[in-house]
Formats: structure tokens, C-alpha cells, sequence
């Protein structure tokens, strides 16, 4: 575990690394690219991937699972589908000592095998709408890669869906949008922009892409959930028809969306500091650490019966944790878990059985306070319930006072430089000024945000000049 952290303002990059590393959440494989989670942070992604599980389903989606081997022929027949994931397809040439007669690929994404059983498993209407969600590892050969946020292997969920009518896709495709957004906010303690993606941006073979897009701390973007409206593109591919009431064949609509460990990468750099992780309270792996003090057996047997019946005050539904090592030194526990993130931290010693009382720090405002023992069964599940919300508060602040909207070009390469975070300007919705922006400046469109879809669009783009269509939200971004 590393013995230091460096800051944010010396260097964020470092910095995550350093949180990542103090945490104890991951580590790098020995296939370059690649990630081993550890304990601490695959329970982070249990957690949240119990919670998500449990909100797709109440949209009627159930869990399968599909083979991670795919056929490469299959990737062929969908144009714009190959051509966005051939840079990053890992491909298997030769297995049991022999050549394959045909290629296969490491699973980029699973539309083209799901649907090749959506074919077989689809004749009528009566059979849609189908909703499809599993949950698996991708492999995406990236060039660069970063713990969680980019890696050439990552887990995520992916689900799939066919319905009989264009309009059933769209409502799904944006209630599965309002799914994560939810989850981000209420279960992650961030807040992100909902909107849709760019001609440019969208996912390949989408007729249309959203997407959530939250603010990290040094003010760069991160895309932290995807649904496509993927039209009939792959329904024509895969022959996924169906035949209507009257008995006329027609091709399914359908969406696909998507959520990975990113997010962790995301719970790390929205609110993380400088002395390491920062938890919010849901998806603590410990909600509560209870410390047992005593300079000898006697007192500190004592001290550990006591915090056993702090816990057995508690409601049973908190994660709590009794540290009683006795190879340890108060103070390296009490490093170990503030770099973990733990929310609430209790230390009690013999002065505080005479007290009666406990000694409660909290992770998030390091914030320290004496409190009866009597009162511990209230008292800390209302602390945890604060730091969940004040977690969220300050995410909610801090893209407040980074979205800022900019009339002149600029003002806007000023604002992206000096401020950073979300620039809101209109533009002229052409793919060729986009990339210019990206060129001189690095900054891409992140969305076309919701909130803004019933502004006026009347002006000139802040860029070319030309006729405004829409207002977008640009930023430099993961």
C-alpha cells in the first residue's frame, strides 16, 4: 500500500494513482492494459452492481448470459458497427494448436452475438417486447490505458432490447438514460448532465446515443452511461423480425445501453481528497469501522466487547467492522481506513467506557465528536445518511459553478482554460466544426443536454459562425 498520496494541485494524474494504490482497490496485470481488481474494490462494484441490477429489472429486463467468443464474420454485418470497433478488436487466429477456419473475436460489445439469438428467439409480436441485460467483461485494446477509467479489459452490463414500434424503442432507450442518471445521483453521490451524443459521438451502428456526462474535480468530463436507439440497423443485419398482428413481417426496433467499472474511476475522482478515498456511505464495502483501544490485554479485551455491542445496536442492514489487530498501531489504523474511504471511523478507549461514550470521526468533513453510547444506534446511521447527501450537495455545487455559458469563441477557449468544466455555447450541429474545436482546443461535445432542448437555438455557432441548431456542452474529457 503506498506510504503517500500526492496532491491534486502538484498532479491529479499521479493523484488518482496514488488514491487508487492507498485504497488497495487495483493493480495493473502483466498483459499490458489489463486490471486485477482487488477485494476492496470489486466489493465497491458488488455493491453497485446489486443496486443496478435490482432498478433493470423493475424495468421488466432479465439476466442472461452470451458466449465471449464471436464469430468475426458476424462484426461484417453491420458497415458502421465494424468500422467503429475495428481499431480495438482483439482477434483469435489459431486455438488447439490449430489455425481456425474462421476468426473469432474477443467480445467488444455483444450486439452482433445477442442478436443472432434474438433472430432465432423472436417470430411474433406476442414475444416483445424481449429485454435482455447481462452482466460481463469486455476486451477493447487500448493504446492508452488508465485503472477503471480505460483498461484493455473492463466488467460492465449490457442490455439489449426489441420492440415492435420505433416509439417503444425511443421511451425505452431514454427510461434506461433516466435509470443511471438516478443510480449516479442517488447511489454514487454524483450529479451528471443527461443529453444526447453528437452525430460524432454516438455509438456505432446507433440511429442516436445518450449518455450522462459527469464533472470530475479537475474539471474534465466523464461519459458514466450510454443508451442507444439503434433503430433497425442490427434488426436488418441479424434478421430480428417479427410478424405484426395482420401478419405482415416486419424488423424489430431496438435499443442497447450500457454502465461499466468506469464508474469506480468516476466514485474516485469526484470525491476523493488528498489524504485518499472518499466513500459514499451505499457503496462503502464498511459503513462503519469500530477501533478498540487499550494498552494492555485487559483493557483492550474490554474495549473490544464494548464496540460488540455498539455494532449489536446498530441496524443489522450496516456494514460495520470491529478492527481488534493487535500488530497494528492505533495510528496506522487509522491511516489504513481513512485511505479507504470508510464514512465513519469509531475509537474507543478505556476513557470513553468510563464516559459511556464513543468518538466518532467522519470521511468526508474529518469532522470529530464525542457521542453517548446510548445514542449510537441513532446518531450514526442519521451520520451516514448526512454524508450520503452531503457528498451528493457538493458534486451537485461543483457542477453548478463549472457549466458555464459562453456567447464568443473567445470567451470560450478563455473559460476551458482558466475554469475548465462544462462550456454551454450554441453551435451549428456540423461534424466538420466539432472536429475543429476538438483540434485547437481538445474539447469535444459532450451532449446536447436535456435541460436546454427548449431554449431558443436562434444565433451563430460560437465557433463557425454559421446557423445555430442547438446548445451544446463542450469539455476535455476521459
Amino acid at each position: 500500500m503506498s506510504s503517500s498520496i500526492t496532491t491534486r494541485a502538484t498532479d491529479y494524474n499521479q493523484w488518482y494513482l496514488d488514491v487508487i494504490a492507498a485504497a488497495d482497490l487495483a493493480d495493473y496485470g502483466p498483459v499490458k492494459g489489463t486490471m486485477v481488481i482487488k477485494p476492496w474494490g470489486y466489493r465497491i462494484w458488488e455493491l453497485m452492481q446489486a443496486e443496478l441490477d435490482k432498478r433493470i429489472k423493475e424495468t421488466g429486463t432479465v439476466n442472461a448470459y452470451f458466449p465471449l467468443f464471436i464469430p468475426e464474420s458476424f462484426l461484417h454485418k453491420e458497415a458502421s458497427h465494424v468500422e467503429g470497433f475495428a481499431p480495438e478488436v482483439a482477434v483469435v487466429t489459431h486455438a488447439g494448436g490449430e489455425k481456425l477456419e474462421e476468426p473469432v473475436v474477443v467480445r467488444p460489445t455483444s450486439e452482433t452475438i445477442i442478436y443472432h439469438s434474438f433472430s432465432k428467439w423472436i417470430q411474433s409480436y406476442r414475444d416483445l417486447p424481449l429485454k435482455i441485460n447481462q452482466w460481463a467483461n469486455v476486451v477493447r485494446w487500448e493504446m492508452r490505458t488508465r485503472l477503471f477509467l480505460r483498461t484493455s479489459e473492463f466488467l460492465w452490463q449490457e442490455g439489449h432490447t426489441v420492440h415492435a414500434t420505433e416509439e417503444e424503442a425511443d421511451q425505452m432507450a431514454h427510461q434506461m438514460l433516466g435509470v443511471y442518471h438516478d443510480f449516479v445521483r442517488d447511489w454514487l453521490a454524483f450529479q451528471a448532465v443527461p443529453g444526447r451524443k453528437s452525430e460524432a459521438e454516438k455509438f456505432a451502428g446507433a440511429v442516436y446515443t445518450l449518455s450522462i456526462e459527469a464533472l470530475m474535480q479537475d474539471g474534465k468530463a466523464l461519459q458514466s452511461g450510454t443508451s442507444h436507439q439503434l433503430g433497425q440497423n442490427f434488426s436488418r443485419a441479424f434478421d430480428v423480425k417479427f410478424l405484426s398482428p395482420a401478419g405482415v413481417e416486419i424488423f424489430g426496433w431496438q435499443t442497447s445501453w450500457g454502465v461499466s467499472t468506469r464508474l469506480i474511476g468516476g466514485l474516485i475522482m469526484a470525491h476523493s481528497d488528498d489524504a485518499g478515498l472518499v466513500l459514499p456511505p451505499t457503496v462503502a464495502p464498511y459503513q462503519v469501522v469500530i477501533v478498540p483501544i487499550g494498552k494492555d490485554a485487559t483493557e483492550r479485551q474490554e474495549t473490544a466487547a464494548a464496540a460488540r455491542q455498539v455494532i449489536d445496536s446498530l441496524p443489522p442492514e450496516l456494514r460495520c467492522h470491529i478492527d481488534d489487530r493487535e500488530h497494528l498501531r492505533l495510528g496506522e489504523k487509522i491511516y489504513e481506513w481513512e485511505k479507504k474511504g470508510v464514512p465513519l471511523r469509531v475509537e474507543l478507549g478505556p476513557r470513553d467506557l468510563q464516559a459511556r461514550a464513543v468518538v466518532v470521526s467522519r470521511r468526508d468533513t474529518g469532522e470529530k465528536k464525542s457521542i453517548p453510547v446510548q445514542y449510537a444506534g441513532t446518531v450514526l446511521p442519521e451520520l451516514l445518511d448526512e454524508i450520503q447527501q452531503n457528498l451528493l450537495s457538493q458534486s451537485e455545487s461543483y457542477l453548478t459553478n463549472h457549466r458555464t455559458p459562453v456567447a464568443t469563441w473567445e470567451e470560450f477557449k478563455s473559460v476551458l482554460e482558466e475554469k475548465g468544466g462544462f462550456v454551454e455555447g450554441l453551435w451549428c450541429g456540423q461534424t466538420d466544426c466539432e472536429k475543429a474545436i476538438q483540434t485547437e482546443t481538445k474539447a469535444t461535445v459532450r451532449c446536447l443536454p436535456f435541460d436546454k432542448e427548449a431554449d431558443t437555438h436562434e444565433g451563430s455557432c460560437i465557433h463557425c459562425g454559421e446557423p445555430a441548431t442547438q446548445i451544446a456542452l463542450f469539455a476535455k474529457a476521459y
